[in-house]
């Protein structure tokens, strides 16, 4: 009998183990995900549409995390701390080259700048800089050193003639702070991007002196990347992941929906919703209803990075990507 017992207690203990392996099997899979522009950056919303997530909780778990600029993301990757990093067109060759992060992959698109909106960069309507030569012994206002924005104010002003510390005094701070900065005259030129481009209040002291397109013609702004081997490990998790993205994206961008869209923008951002119609119509950044990324805009980008001297050497972007997570979520769809 105490044999018996034994190894029906023996039975027992290795079934528990074996329901405790399923059931941590079963656990979803943790994806952090970062972003720095409410509304503009697509992850900030993925959370106010849970509805249209089915996968949510289920096989995965989302977690996004705002960051100032995209160049303090490339740590965040590097520690362990972040699975998809919105980086920009000039973080992501840093970060391949210049952080040691060699098996990062472009996953899907963020969002594009020039086929429809450009960032700008304002003077004051009145102040002393009439031309970009102007800004010679000027000081300009940037998010971070190295992200995207700066990366089109610096050519510009390099196409001009003016080059960083000989000619102009680079000073950061975040874009809500742009008008402020501008108007209590810290900076002769500031860095301003959607939605805060808009604010009535900056655009009736302020002027576009020139915009990115202006600076560096259509670029790939910002794309999803991560590196391979939480692709490897997940690949299941993020194709669910994406499938829910696409859903998403795809509801924010239907003019159907866009009264509904923008009480959940007005909500985000703190901001009156009527400063908000332009959002994801024709008025805004280009964003991709399948995430796939402009590949042959980001092999330019990426060269202009390498020719203003952030990189050593260009790459080839197309070997930096892994666009099947988002190709096998959009047949889903269809």
């Amino acid at each position: 009998m105490r044999a018996t017992m034994g190894l029906t207690a023996a039975l027992a203990a290795l079934l528990g183990v074996a329901a405790l392996g399923a059931a941590q099997a079963a656990d979803p899979v943790t994806i952090r995900l970062s972003y720095v522009v409410p509304v503009s950056d697509l992850p900030s919303l993925l959370l106010e549409k849970k509805d249209l997530a089915k996968h949510l909780d289920k096989s995965y778990r989302l977690e996004v995390t705002r960051f100032a600029g995209t160049p303090p993301m490339i740590n965040a990757l590097a520690a362990g701390e972040l699975d998809i990093a919105d980086l920009a067109y000039p973080t992501l060759p840093v970060a391949i080259q210049n952080a040691g992060l060699s098996d990062l992959q472009i996953i899907a698109d963020g969002f594009q700048d020039g086929p429809r909106y450009s960032n700008e960069f304002m003077v004051l309507t009145d102040g002393p800089v009439k031309k970009i030569e102007d800004m010679k012994g000027k000081v300009v206002a940037s998010n971070a050193i190295g992200s995207g924005v700066d990366i089109a104010m610096r050519a510009m002003l390099h196409k001009h003639g003016l080059q960083d510390k000989r000619d102009y005094t680079v000073i950061e701070a975040p874009f809500p702070t742009m008008r402020a900065i501008l108007a209590e005259k810290k900076a002769d030129l500031v860095s301003a991007v959607l939605p805060f481009a808009l604010d009535p209040q900056l655009r009736g002291t302020a002027r576009p002196l020139f915009t990115s397109k202006d600076a560096v013609g259509i670029s790939e702004f910002t794309m999803w990347t991560a590196r391979k081997d939480f692709i490897a490990k997940n690949r299941a998790a993020l194709v669910d992941f994406m499938e829910d993205a696409l859903t998403i994206l795809r509801w924010y961008l239907d003019p159907a929906d866009h009264e509904a869209a923008v009480d959940i923008f007005a909500r985000v951002t703190k901001q009156p919703r009527e400063r908000l119609d332009w959002a994801y119509t024709e008025k805004d950044y280009f964003r991709d209803r399948n995430l796939m990324p402009d590949l042959v805009a980001l092999q330019r980008n990426v060269d202009l990075t390498r020719d203003l001297g952030f990189i050593k050497a260009s790459f080839d972007v197309t070997k930096q990507s892994d666009l099947s997570l988002v190709q096998e979520a959009a047949k889903r769809l269809k």
